[in-house]
């Protein structure tokens, strides 16, 4: 039901901005941006740099080449069964769109334990995102994902385009026993999209969570048994003369963030289960409330008939990038390319990407480190609200050598929450489109490391327009007040 807020706090946690409230220039529908910061970034605040990379919306952008061209998915399964692929995850704000450089990024706190991927939302912090690089149009992807639990508590995995299409499980933490599975269309809030299915335990137990999109129809399966279908046929809208699915090429994102967080709107509080409280055993024990994601799988589908292709062969496999022909952002206006999809620096934007020269992957900083957010933007594509956020951090060794697995490590995540306070003023009075997170970054602490890269900082100082990257957690979802 509340697939939207997911999607904001999602985005939110995705694109760490280091752009001041005072300093940004938002877009919707109504008012699009300026030349001078032209990309419309998921969470309807207008930049360059990375806002122009993924989550950038070509209908509240400057103009259609503002964005930068969106990677194209192959099919692929990976297993974060090392520390050293954690460790190849790349904080948000370093990526400047060199999808070979990268399959996946993140924002907030991430870590390896038990052969898995841990996604970790420190006390009083808007939590985690990770996002794949590369853009799938259609096709079978899964997860394999031990959720978070208690209430106010909220895991989501999700496909999230930039037109703001989306299709979700979402996991509220008081309520371990039934994923929830919704839909949007270019963020078109609709309250009646959430399903339940389910499981024994989303908490104690791995679950195969699983998408089969295709151009007709969406499957939603659980452990391999078809749970919904939703016929592209039944979502006709009168009112706008089209039909409110799914369509657009979507990033693959997984989102831990706290839905009972005072600061939210009434509905979007129950919906979540009530307040979160940051003082359970996972926060006394471990300093964060955290999930697993043991495998990611995706099985691209064939191309749709009839697709334009921006060059000379008639081969689309030589293309390996979607854009859009039309601000419309329609399946018909998707075409493949072959324009580069990386920037050459934070200054740059689509129609001047300053991407003579392919960016060295050595740039990319793999260290260790605890995240300092404050000055949180929170936008839909509706109206728009701001939070303030402040989160400060200690530098502080991690303390990995836990030989309990199943518990997680005690790391910098912990350590970074310690002193950590809270002062949020979010006021969910948005519509649709998507988790939307944009927090400003003080300053940020390197921390040491035991078993596992923890916490790497996703606010590290970018010069997107005012100086800043964006943060946009997508977890699909609707904003109840």
């Amino acid at each position: 039901m509340n697939s939207f807020v997911t999607t904001l706090w999602f985005a939110l946690t995705v694109l760490l901005s280091f752009v001041h409230a005072d300093d940004t220039i938002t877009c919707d529908a109504t008012t699009k941006c300026p030349e001078s910061a032209p990309c419309c970034s998921q969470f309807g605040i207008c930049g360059t740099g990375a806002y122009c990379l993924g989550g950038c919306d070509i209908r509240y952008s400057f103009n259609l080449t503002s964005c930068m061209p969106m990677p194209r998915m192959d099919s692929f399964q990976y297993q974060f069964d090392s520390k050293d692929k954690v460790e190849q995850i790349e904080q948000q704000y370093e990526y400047l769109g060199n999808s070979s450089e990268a399959d996946w990024v993140f924002s907030g706190w991430v870590d390896y334990h038990d052969d898995a991927l841990l996604v970790q939302m420190p006390k009083n912090t808007t939590g985690t995102v990770l996002s794949s690089t590369k853009y799938i149009w259609y096709g079978k992807v899964g997860a394999t994902i031990k959720t978070s639990h208690d209430q106010g508590v909220v895991t989501a995995f999700i496909l999230f385009s930039d037109v703001q299409d989306e299709i979700d499980y979402e996991f509220v933490g008081y309520d371990t026993k039934n994923p929830q599975s919704n839909y949007y269309s270019q963020g078109i809030l609709n309250y009646n999209n959430a399903k339940n299915s389910t499981v024994n335990d989303t908490f104690d137990y791995y679950h195969l969570y699983e998408f089969d999109w295709s151009e007709t129809k969406i499957d939603w399966y659980v452990d391999g048994e078809k749970v919904r279908t939703l016929q592209r046929s039944d979502t006709w809208n009168d009112t706008t003369k089209r039909f409110d699915f799914p369509q657009t090429p979507s990033r693959i994102q997984i989102s831990l963030w706290p839905g009972g967080d005072p600061s939210n709107g009434l509905g979007t509080i129950e919906w979540a289960g009530g307040l979160i409280n940051w003082d359970t055993p996972d926060i006394q024990n471990y300093g964060y409330y955290y999930a697993y994601i043991k495998e990611f799988h995706v099985e691209t589908a064939n191309l749709i008939d009839g697709v334009k292709l921006d060059g000379s062969s008639s081969n689309s496999n030589d293309y390996h990038a979607f854009l859009y022909n039309s601000t419309a952002g329609n399946q018909e206006n998707v075409y493949l390319t072959n324009k580069k999809t990386w920037l050459g620096s934070q200054d740059a934007v689509g129609f001047n990407p300053q991407n003579d020269v392919k960016p060295s992957s050595s740039s990319s900083s793999k260290s260790v480190k605890a995240t300092t957010h404050s000055k949180t933007v929170v936008k839909t594509s509706g109206s728009k609200t701001f939070t303030t956020t402040e989160v400060t951090t200690s530098s502080e060794t991690s303390n990995n050598n836990n030989n309990n697995n199943n518990a997680p490590p005690v790391n910098a995540a912990q350590a970074a929450q310690k002193t950590g306070t809270s002062d949020n003023g979010y006021n969910p009075s948005a519509g649709i489109g998507g988790f939307v997170q944009d927090t400003s970054n003080t300053d940020s602490a390197d921390t040491g490391s035991g078993n596992g890269s923890s916490g790497k900082n996703a606010a590290s100082g970018l010069n997107v327009g005012v100086m800043g990257i964006l943060f946009s957690v997508i977890l699909g979802g609707s904003l109840l007040l």
